[in-house]
């Protein structure tokens, strides 16, 4: 089954999918899609009771698909521009040292939490796990997912200072937890890396080399950009540019060992940003930019959670593990929650945080793609299986649960006149 075979099937799942929920369901894209393929995927388990020749078939394509590498090396760095690009980034300015904290302080804290807590949990419940395992699932489930979020927060009708911390720390932290699991990883497999080590010293190296040159090398990218959309006015040519942007830029990041998602972030954040395009684009490439992107982000966004619904074929789920993805749930909707109060704290008053923010940002705070990526990179010997089974639980209750109830939780808790209040630019 060759690569065109394979997209082309995914495409026309895709469409299909996406038709079944406008027409029928009319629940938001990135939850539809998801819950048909769910759906669809337990219908071919209850074929293979007559014949196994449709779940083979399935299985065989999903096996055929390298998720982790689909994700974080060819889908990301377009899903992550699209969504920097249409980021309000003036309101972005005004949050960006609380969006930093929940990116930076808040992982590293949810991660240690998760781990400590999925280590007690799980080993009081028989499942022989140790702590550098369940550290690397901390890693792995503490960022919010910038895809799912994006997608979701759209049609929450959550206020949009509440929404801009929201979205505006699952982009960065998306990089960061990237950039924590394999740092984890490679403590816990005493690999030496570029840096010679697995000691503490080596790991701020490497933490500080992948986080701050990639924010660095993204702003860079990102200003070149600009001066080449400035110097022609072509909009065919000017939307190549973007694309080359992205696609140059997250192969170049890799090659230099920096963040390829923090950098892309901060390149579409400069792009995206409303005095760049008044001085660089004209009112015809601008449309042609946002309309080439959204439908970008659009069909990726398709693919991907359809992706995610197959991916229930290669998910072990026996009782142990279900039960273990279930307590989960709570631990990590508890680390996230605790991860947040200080930083909430600290900077609420000088920035007028809305009423409750550390709840509603806690359960806004959704796991996606990303999450199951990295947990089908852990190796064999590292509970693989277990914490497959666990992240893919908590992924779905995420997207499905906590997508569909987020807009009502944060109306029950801010109020409707505050919901319906524009915001004020904090």
């Amino acid at each position: 089954m060759d690569l065109f075979v394979i997209a082309s099937i995914l495409i026309v799942l895709s469409a299909l999918f996406g038709y079944i929920n406008v027409r029928f369901l009319k629940l938001p894209n990135t939850i539809g899609l998801m819950v048909i393929a769910i759906l669809f995927t337990i219908g071919l388990f209850l074929t293979s009771f007559v014949n196994t020749a449709l779940l083979d078939f399935a299985e065989n394509l999903i096996s055929k698909i390298d998720f982790k590498t689909v994700l974080l090396d060819v889908m990301l760095g377009f899903l992550l521009f699209a969504g920097a690009m249409h980021t309000n980034f003036d309101q972005l300015k005004v949050q960006r040292w609380p969006v930093m904290v929940f990116a930076t302080v808040g992982v590293l804290t949810s991660t240690f939490l998760v781990g400590g807590f999925s280590y007690y949990a799980f080993n009081f419940m028989g499942l022989d796990v140790e702590f550098i395992h369940c550290l690397l699932f901390g890693a792995l489930i503490s960022p919010t997912d910038p895809i799912a979020v994006l997608g979701i927060m759209k049609k929450a009708g959550v206020p949009k200072k509440l929404e801009t911390k929201i979205v505006g720390e699952s982009l960065f932290n998306d990089g960061v937890g990237v950039v924590i699991f394999l740092t984890i990883l490679s403590v816990a497999t005493g690999g030496t890396g570029d840096h010679g080590g697995s000691s503490i010293n080596s790991v701020l190296v490497l933490f500080g080399q992948e986080v701050f040159g990639g924010i660095l090398f993204g702003a860079a990218i990102g200003c070149f950009t600009y001066r080449l959309l400035k110097s022609i006015n072509d909009y065919e040519i000017e939307v190549m540019i973007t694309l080359a942007c992205v696609m140059g830029g997250y192969v170049l990041a890799h090659y230099l060992h920096l963040s390829a998602p923090l950098a892309i972030v901060v390149a579409g954040l400069i792009v995206g940003n409303d005095t760049v395009r008044d001085n660089s684009m004209s009112d015809r490439t601008e449309e042609f930019v946002d309309k080439f992107w959204e439908l970008v982000d659009m069909l990726l966004n398709a693919l991907l959670f359809v992706l995610i619904g197959l991916e229930l074929l290669v998910v072990n789920f026996e009782m142990a593990f279900v039960t273990a993805g279930l307590v989960a749930i709570f631990l990590v909707l508890g680390a996230r929650f605790l991860s947040l109060l200080i930083p909430v704290k600290i900077f609420s008053k000088k920035l007028d945080f809305l009423p409750h923010t550390s709840k509603i940002m806690a359960w806004g705070g959704l796991r996606g793609g990303i999450s199951i990526a990295l947990a089908l990179s852990l190796p064999d010997e590292m509970n693989r299986d277990l914490f497959l089974t666990v992240t893919y639980i908590v992924v779905v209750f995420s997207i499905i649960v906590q997508g569909l109830t987020i807009g009502k939780m944060a109306t029950r808790l801010i109020g409707k006149e505050m919901m319906q209040t524009p915001s004020d630019g904090h």
